[in-house]
């Protein structure tokens, strides 16, 4: 774009100067093309027009790295909230460890206390219940004893009514003696008891 500019300034320069020596050539005065203003004014053209390229190429170049450079601060700025969220979230977790840790502990500790309790408390109810069997057991033999005590009195009155029977039997003979071993027996047990 910049050359047909510049062909466009320098052409009306070189048809200056030809027709320059055309006209001039007897006089002798002839001046070279770049001496002469059109030729000046053609450069200072190209160079303006070269500049405003450069001006509109410039902006261009610097809106596109200035679109780039917030583009890539976003995206910093998207980076540090995640990041920031990610730190966030971290905490959180680590905090509802923690609280689950505690929580596991009280849990534990409870059970242990709650265990102690029911080894206590079973421990009591062993050693009632040994308590009531022993009672158990010595009633038994309290009863057992009444009973063969009993039993050993109830076998003394056999043996001692027999005995006695006998003994008058043979003590006191005829029907008078039949009368009083009967009413001996029938007292005796009332008696011994």
């Amino acid at each position: 774009m910049v050359l047909p500019a510049l062909a466009f300034a320098v052409e009306p320069a070189l048809a200056a100067e030809t027709a320059g020596h055309g006209a001039g050539a007897g006089d002798g005065h002839h001046e070279p093309f770049y001496l002469s203003a059109e030729f000046f004014v053609a450069i200072a053209f190209v160079i303006f027009v070269i500049g405003m390229l450069y001006l509109k190429v410039h902006k261009m170049a610097a809106a596109a790295l200035d679109g780039r450079a917030a583009s890539i601060k976003s995206e910093l700025d998207e980076a540090q909230r995640l990041r920031e969220e990610a730190q966030h979230t971290l905490a959180e977790y680590q905090r509802k460890q923690r609280d689950a840790l505690k929580e596991a502990e009280a849990i534990l500790a409870e059970a242990h206390d709650e265990a102690d309790r029911i080894e206590t408390a079973a421990a009591q109810r062993t050693e009632a219940m040994l308590k009531r069997r022993e009672q158990q057991a010595l009633d038994m033999i309290s009863a057992a004893e009444v009973e063969a005590i009993a039993q050993v009195r109830n076998a003394a009155v056999d043996v001692a009514v027999e005995a006695t029977r006998k003994l008058l039997s043979d003590s006191v003979g005829g029907p008078k003696g039949d009368e009083l071993i009967d009413a001996a027996i029938r007292e005796l047990p009332g008696k011994l008891h």
